[in-house]
């Protein structure tokens, strides 16, 4: 059976997260920090030129660098870095990106078109895209907590999909603290390119998704006098 063309957000084999570091309070730190104590089964690659190794694992100065296939990368570093990035993961084929890090399209028109150009590697290299400025995946059915929440995520029947990061968090804090689990968390942001039609279309032939949650951010628009 062919798969969805987002697997490997949900499924990924493998997993790396650029940005990752020493430092306890960086996103990057905490995003690997989250894969690891998921409980993740695949392979798990820390990226980050400053550091041979990050939390036990040996550490890449590039995504170029792996010499192994990767199915998702997580990038949390600042945005005008993040299109040479995108270039790197679209020539090693990597399967699809999640974009931690803000600074695009809601910071105005430099930001705007810094985030039009990710789009455009990401399309040319048919790798979907999630976010950017978002909290991040999250997949208790394959270990995966590919986020910086700070709630441990236990495994359920409901999915949350939702462009704000805190409406996540604060779900999440309240599943924490009943034992409420989760199919799946998808943490949008700014929809550049993954959106809630493309992730639907995925849980809705999820197995282990009964119900989901959706969190829309609307905005009112006035049509102009004619």
């Amino acid at each position: 059976m062919r798969k969805h063309y987002l697997h490997k957000i949900f499924e990924p084999q493998s997993v790396a997260v650029v940005g990752a570091s020493g430092a306890e309070l960086a996103v990057g730190a905490l995003v690997l920090g989250n894969i690891i104590a998921g409980g993740f089964k695949g392979e798990i690659y820390p990226v980050n030129p400053n550091y041979e190794s990050v939390q036990g694992l040996k550490c890449y100065p590039s995504i170029r660098e792996i010499d192994h296939p990767v199915d998702l990368v997580v990038i949390a570093i600042p945005a005008p870095a993040i299109p040479s990035v995108m270039r790197e993961c679209g020539e090693h084929q990597v399967g699809a990106v999640v974009i931690i890090s803000a600074g695009f399209g809601e910071v105005g028109e430099q930001g705007q078109a810094l985030q039009n150009e990710i789009v455009d590697i990401a399309h040319t290299h048919n790798m979907p895209l999630v976010g950017p400025n978002c909290l991040g995946i999250i997949r208790p059915l394959v270990g995966l907590n590919a986020s910086f929440a700070k709630s441990t995520v236990v495994g359920g029947h409901v999915a949350l999909v939702a462009q704000s990061g805190a409406f996540c968090t604060a779900l999440l804090d309240w599943g924490a603290s009943r034992g409420f689990g989760f199919s799946a968390v998808a943490s949008l942001g700014a929809t550049a390119d993954v959106g809630f039609g493309e992730v639907l279309d995925y849980l809705a032939v999820d197995p282990h998704t009964r119900s989901i949650l959706l969190y829309i951010d609307c905005l009112l628009y006035t049509s102009p006098s004619p």
